[in-house]
């Protein structure tokens, strides 16, 4: 990936917004994903190996990789997105390049192109496995901003 770009979010709270949209995501939760790293247009998520995300050879399921993918380039346009907004992907293109074969895996994504509405970010992920990285992925996404923030908790009643 290449260098990061320079990018101001338009919410100066954009971290705390972001981790607390990722926290409120079951599907991370369940695979055991954190994210690591939120700066304007860019984001990391890790997850650790266990044998519940493992296909039959033992490497992290594609699928599993691709959510992570997913996340990543998610939060990295969300993290620009006005504070009255929230994020949906339109479309990912992800081409597995190696087996997920690791201690761990790293999604990192970064905004190659913010928009108004659209926002398209680059993706790569990495398998960390005894001091070795290998890129295991890499892909492009477009995300799309929504006003409104449909999906902020709701107060009861």
């Amino acid at each position: 990936m290449n260098a990061m770009a320079e990018f101001k979010p338009s919410d100066l709270n954009f971290e705390a917004r972001v981790r607390d949209s990722f926290n409120r995501q079951p599907a991370m939760h369940l695979i055991g994903a954190r994210l690591s790293l939120v700066a304007p247009g860019h984001c990391e998520i890790e997850l650790p190996r266990r044998t519940e995300i493992t296909q039959q050879h033992g490497f992290v399921h594609g699928g599993v990789v691709g959510m992570i993918a997913d996340s990543a380039a998610g939060y990295a346009a969300f993290s620009l997105f006005p504070a009255d907004s929230t994020v949906l992907t339109v479309e990912y293109k992800l081409n597995l390049l190696a087996p997920a074969d690791g201690e761990r895996l790293v999604a990192r994504s970064i905004v190659t192109k913010h928009g108004r509405t659209l926002t398209i970010c680059a993706i790569d992920v990495f398998a960390h496995k005894a001091g070795k990285v290998t890129p295991c992925a890499t892909g492009l996404a477009t995300m799309m901003c929504l006003q409104g923030r449909p999906d902020a908790p709701r107060s009861p009643g």
